[in-house]
């Protein structure tokens, strides 16, 4: 790994990067084409200016003067086209690279396992998505062309130089070995400084897309001073990266540009006393060595600059590149399409653990039939949301199997499986669009008369209709338009217009007011009749009506059986755990 960060430009990362160029190779040789015309045409100006000068001028001769100028005109305007062509073209190419790996990229991350999320920040993962992304579109734009243009433009001045005049072409190259050295030594920092400056620009938007998720948080315990000077810190060193770069860049181009000068100067004194005493060289030539130092000096700086682009591009590459190689995907081998549940759930001596040697269930075993409603209670970290994770595979069991209809679960597809499952979590995330398609999820198969005739089902076609808008009411991003309970409400509405064949609640009605709560009661009682349903209990109503109660502690399933039979057991542990909960809240 140390030598790879050594390196100043990671070939076999470039290569790669050059595989999404496949798709469009006619656009690449067009932008190739260009910038070989650019080099061609900008170096044959000045030779074209000097045969003008020593044949025309010099010698008192304008018949073919006209010529001359016409084929500078001409020469200006191909190189003006080739510009405009390469600009456009070399730009399109990147955006269309970049679109390529940001789908590509996006659907790897769809399919990561819940494991990779609860160890990534999201704000890392946007500046994957967004921000390096436009980095990379930067080397075709404005890197690896122009690089490519600069070094093939220098090449043909130098070649166009020694066939015109080799004495002055040595006084130029003489120079050169400074620049070359001052390039390779600010590539070196540059690449180093780059790096830094992303590493700064992650953590500024994963604090940032944080403490905004977060803002109300931070304004009920009145925490904006502190992240306030938290910020300042992180924007600091966001400040300090950059100026890093600038640092090294004020460094090397005035550099760069006095020994271009004191060049220019040389050949103009050097020249200009061969042209008058010694005859080695003509007007023309010093007249064209002076167009041609600019042309020869100023590609090699702007190499280095555009240089800089290819590095942050690189180095955002890489970054990408890495989430695209991460392998935290749920093994989806699975052929059976289960277009079908009767709804028999089997868990045989199942553990988990989210963090390796800390065991979050241990041996659970337990069987669902078909159209029975299962609660499961238990303490903060007993393990009952662990096992609806498990059952929709959102994590992979460390042993033991998990069954439906008497088929393992990673026999299935994942998209048929999750497609016959439906939940309604505790907190309800919606997106900053309609109800209607916070309700299908933009699925084309539910249309929107199936979402009403749904909602007049479960009871809350009234509650969405006297909304502005009604189902097409923006929620704006969260759903911060609704409250907890009308979140909920649409969450049911959610569940339950997809017909699963299993339907699960995460208390469901652990933060609704009492009005909601009515609502929600009434859903439940439709959207779970003849369908197998799994309750993580909360409220008192849900587990007497259940079929069956698990109860759990500490990973471990310590009682099963109905309402009345585990409160009938003398020091239960379900009977504890009413007589100290839910005694309270049937009282109030």
């Amino acid at each position: 790994m140390a030598d790879k960060e050594k390196k100043i430009f990671d070939v076999s990362l470039f290569k790669r990067l050059l595989q999404f160029i496949k798709p469009y190779k006619s656009v690449f040789i067009i932008s190739l084409v260009c910038v070989i015309g650019l080099a061609a045409f900008g170096a044959l100006r000045p030779y074209v200016l000097q045969q003008a000068i020593d044949t025309q001028i010099a010698e008192k001769k304008y018949d073919g003067f006209v010529l001359y100028v016409t084929a500078m005109l001409l020469l200006l305007v191909l190189e003006v086209v080739a510009q405009l062509l390469f600009i456009y073209y070399a730009s399109w190419l990147g955006q269309s690279v970049v679109k390529d790996i940001r789908v590509k990229l996006f659907n790897h991350i769809l399919k990561f396992k819940m494991t990779y999320f609860d160890k990534s920040s999201v704000g890392v993962l946007i500046t994957r998505s967004v921000t390096d992304m436009e980095r990379i579109a930067d080397i075709f734009g404005q890197g690896l062309f122009m690089i490519f243009s600069d070094l093939l433009k220098m090449l043909v001045v130098i070649g166009v130089m020694f066939f015109m005049n080799w004495e002055l072409a040595l006084i130029v190259f003489a120079t050169l070995p400074l620049i070359v050295i001052a390039t390779k030594i600010f590539q070196k920092y540059m690449k180093r400084a780059f790096e830094d400056v992303r590493t700064e620009v992650s953590n500024l938007n994963s604090f940032v897309q944080e403490r905004v998720t977060g803002m109300k948080i931070l304004q009920l315990f009145t925490r904006e001073t502190t992240e306030y000077k938290k910020f300042k810190a992180i924007n600091e060193r966001h400040k300090k990266g950059w100026l890093k770069t600038v640092w090294y860049n004020s460094i090397f181009f005035p550099i760069a540009e006095f020994v271009s000068s004191m060049t220019m100067g040389a050949v103009i004194w050097i020249g200009g006393v061969n042209t008058v005493v010694g005859q080695t060289a003509s007007m023309g030539d010093l007249i064209a060595f002076t167009m041609f130092i600019p042309l020869l000096f100023r590609p090699l700086n702007q190499i280095a600059n555009k240089f800089n682009t290819l590095q942050m591009g690189m180095v955002a590459a890489d970054r990408v590149f890495k989430v695209l190689d991460t392998h935290s995907n749920i093994d989806d081998s699975g052929v059976i399409e289960a277009n079908h549940f009767n709804g028999d759930i089997t868990f045989d001596n199942v553990c988990f653990s989210y963090v390796k040697d800390e065991v979050v269930l241990k041996e659970v075993s337990f069987n669902v039939k078909a159209g029975e409603t299962v609660a499961i209670v238990g303490a903060t970290g007993a393990g009952k949301s662990t096992i609806i994770n498990l059952l929709n595979r959102f994590y992979e069991i460390d042993s033991g199997d998990i069954k439906i209809d008497g088929e393992d679960i990673k026999s299935m597809t994942l998209s048929s499986l999750r497609n016959q499952i439906a939940v309604v979590l505790q907190d309800v995330f919606l997106f900053a669009d309609t109800i209607l398609n916070n309700i299908t999820l933009n699925n084309e198969y539910i249309t929107e008369e199936d979402v009403v005739t749904a909602a007049k089902t479960i009871g809350i076609h009234d509650f969405i209709s006297s909304l502005p808008g009604g189902y097409h009411y923006n929620v704006k991003e969260r759903g911060v338009m609704l409250s907890s309970g009308q979140r909920q409400l649409i969450s049911f509405l959610r569940a339950y217009v997809t017909n699963p064949s299993i339907l699960i609640l995460d208390e469901a009605t652990s933060s609704v007011d009492s009005y909601s709560e009515q609502l929600i009661q009434q859903a439940t009682d439709t959207i779970t009749r003849g369908r197998t349903s799994i309750v993580i209990a909360h409220r008192l109503a849900t587990i007497q009506q259940a079929d069956k109660i698990i109860v759990m502690d500490a990973g471990q399933i310590v009682e099963t059986g109905t309402h009345k039979s585990l409160l009938s057991k003398k020091e239960g542990y379900y009977k504890n755990l009413y007589e100290v909960q839910f005694l309270k809240v049937e009282a109030v």
